[in-house]
């Protein structure tokens, strides 16, 4: 591609680099220019403009994106229209992203000009939201870099996982004047956004004892476990209550804040999952990486969880200044 400022005499064919003014209106960046545009920029004074010319190696930069685009595009994407250069991959419906760093690394480093953003891995995605978008920041590329990008981009690159699980059964465990179920809209809002139906609520004491029952008469596809009080070991109440139901628990406690006291199993095949408290909340917290990953059916093991605490400082929370930053206010 040829780049730089001509005659306006020899611009015509030619892309626009820049916008110009003209007597009435403007002529937009990116316009391919006509005998038309020519006659509108003279009479506007103008005798120079900056425009980019194809080389015959080259591909214009919408269909070059579209390329990449479709090339990238895997289960659960949709591809908007190329504009400018840039096209984006949208989600079909809500789920989970999937992706081979590696791979979209590749397309990356094809060529300076070619360009791919993408949200985190696992990114929770509802409907129509953006998962990726390419970008050709020049108005062509070479074919052969373009050809290069398609090569890294695996079909498997980048694809949505969508929900596996459909019903869920969530059991509340109280004490005297502890919260109850307070935070039941806020966990129903989680699964809804994921198209889990809340199936039924059961609130028992909290006592291994009748958890352990509610445990053995779920019966759909998920067992979430709220306790009144807070889960502060693998022998607790309710890490204890899934072992005796004859379940496993795979891992307790989670390096991400707040969640920390999140805890996963298994009874049967079903997952169970130990919400921390501040699932009660609808902000963000550890167990929304868990449960959206469990429902759209992807393995986490204890190692997976892990490697969470990496990015898993989610907030600061005012209420606790002391055991997140002991040197707060003191001088």
């Amino acid at each position: 591609m040829k780049f730089g400022p001509v005659p306006l005499r020899d611009a015509e064919g030619a892309t626009l680099a820049h916008s110009v003014a003209l007597q009435k209106g403007r002529l937009r960046k990116g316009r391919v220019l006509s005998a038309e545009d020519i006659a509108a920029l003279a009479a506007a004074g103008v005798s120079n403009v900056i425009v980019a010319r194809l080389d015959p190696q080259d591909i214009d930069e919408n269909t070059a994106a579209a390329r990449l685009a479709q090339r990238l595009r895997g289960p659960g994407l949709r591809m908007s229209n190329a504009f400018t250069g840039r096209v984006n991959l949208l989600a079909d419906g809500p789920g989970v992203v999937m992706l081979d760093r590696a791979a979209l690394e590749a397309v990356n480093a094809a060529h300076p000009m070619i360009t791919l953003a993408t949200v985190p891995p696992f990114q929770q995605m509802a409907a129509g939201g953006m998962v990726a978008t390419i970008k050709i920041i020049s108005y062509a590329v070479p074919e052969a870099a373009l050809q290069a990008a398609c090569a890294a981009a695996k079909t498997d690159a980048l694809y949505l996982r969508t929900p596996q699980l459909r019903s869920a059964t969530l059991i509340v465990t109280e004490v005297d004047g502890g919260a109850g179920d307070k935070g039941r809209a806020a966990i129903e809002a989680r699964l809804n956004a994921l198209g889990v139906r809340l199936t039924a609520v059961v609130n028992v004491p909290h006592q291994a004892a009748p958890l352990t029952q509610e445990i053995e008469k779920a019966t759909t596809d998920l067992i979430l476990i709220l306790t009144a009080s807070a889960t502060s070991d693998i022998d607790d109440v309710a890490p204890a209550a899934l072992r005796r139901a004859g379940g496993r628990v795979e891992r307790f406690g989670m390096p991400v804040d707040p969640g920390n006291l999140l805890f996963i199993g298994e009874y049967g095949e079903r997952p169970v999952i130990g919400l921390p408290g501040c699932a009660r909340s609808p902000a963000l917290n550890g167990a929304d990486w868990v449960l959206s990953r469990v429902i759209c059916g992807i393995p986490v093991s204890s190692q997976d969880i892990a490697a969470m605490g990496v990015g898993g400082l989610l907030k600061e929370i005012p209420t606790r200044p002391q055991p997140r930053n002991p040197g707060k206010g003191k001088r």
